[in-house]
């Protein structure tokens, strides 16, 4: 089993000037850790859930290039962007960038985005549920084309390209893996049967609903003639120490490893202490490599 670390929190005591020396350390020590990856929020606003637009936020693809220059073998990747934010044809180019100089480490996280306060508080567009699903779709189609040796022009209902030219391509083969989060059983495991390599699914729900998401993913893989083994089986989880044991961690990555699931992500809440990272570096990730 592969564990990631998620860095959702940027407000740290000392104010912005400590967000840059902190940010070096947690990247450094889940790197030197034997963390799989390391993953920022792709939001303008911290959420709601974690102190509102009023605490610091950082752009997820410019925090995933400094940790980038920072690290040597942890794979990197937004959990997840949203599809409203940026043109398609130049998201690709931007995670494209991403892959190349991080030495093709790079995932392309992509979900239809859901944070509408943000979107509207910052100018961006939040069109309704389904047209969001159906930029989802074009923009992994565009996705598909650039990352392969074919220039030629994409013509969708909601994005057109007369160009769609990626040079330098990506360094990871075929491309960068495509992780599609969200948990809907129509429409969000549709697109992942048909154009992800990964799913991302919120441990929080619980085993028995996570099992159904997967039951439901693999019936989409059925109806798409898609190998269901092809597609990486991902969960996001929060662990707080303080309250739990490595011990209780590792039962807990069990559990999931037993419905199916091969990568575990993690967010801490004080992750910046660094003592967390290192205990599930040496306590954790060595017990559950094998599962």
């Amino acid at each position: 089993m592969r564990f990631g670390l998620q860095v959702p929190i940027f407000s740290y005591p000392g104010g912005p000037a400590t967000i840059r020396p902190v940010l070096k350390n947690i990247a450094q020590a889940a790197d030197a850790g034997g963390f799989y990856s390391l993953w920022t929020m792709d939001h303008f606003f911290q959420m709601e859930m974690i102190g509102g637009p009023e605490r610091e936020m950082l752009e997820g693809y410019s925090t995933l290039s400094y940790f980038a220059a920072l690290t040597e073998r942890v794979k990197l990747g937004t959990l997840v962007t949203g599809v409203i934010y940026r043109h398609p044809g130049l998201l690709i180019k931007t995670a494209t960038t991403l892959d190349v100089l991080s030495g093709g480490r790079a995932y392309l996280g992509i979900g239809a985005a859901w944070y509408e306060r943000e979107a509207l508080g910052l100018g961006v567009p939040y069109p309704d549920t389904k047209d969001r699903f159906e930029q989802l779709e074009e923009t992994l189609q565009i996705a598909h084309q650039m990352w392969s040796d074919e220039v030629k022009p994409y013509h969708g209902k909601h994005f057109t390209l007369e160009e769609a030219r990626n040079v330098p391509n990506a360094l990871t083969k075929p491309h960068p893996p495509i992780m599609i989060g969200g948990m809907g059983e129509q429409k969000t495991m549709r697109l992942i049967a048909k154009y992800g390599d990964a799913c991302n699914f919120f441990a929080q729900a619980g085993n028995e609903a996570m099992q159904q998401k997967l039951d439901a993913l693999k019936a989409r893989c059925e109806e798409a003639g898609r190998d269901y083994a092809q597609i990486e089986k991902t969960a996001l989880g929060s662990i707080d120490l303080d309250k739990m044991t490595a011990k209780d961690v590792v039962e807990w990555c069990r559990g999931l490893a037993a419905l199916g699931f091969q990568h575990i992500i993690v967010n801490l809440p004080n992750a910046e202490a660094i003592t967390p990272i290192e205990t599930l570096a040496r306590e954790v990730i060595p017990e559950i490599a094998a599962l």
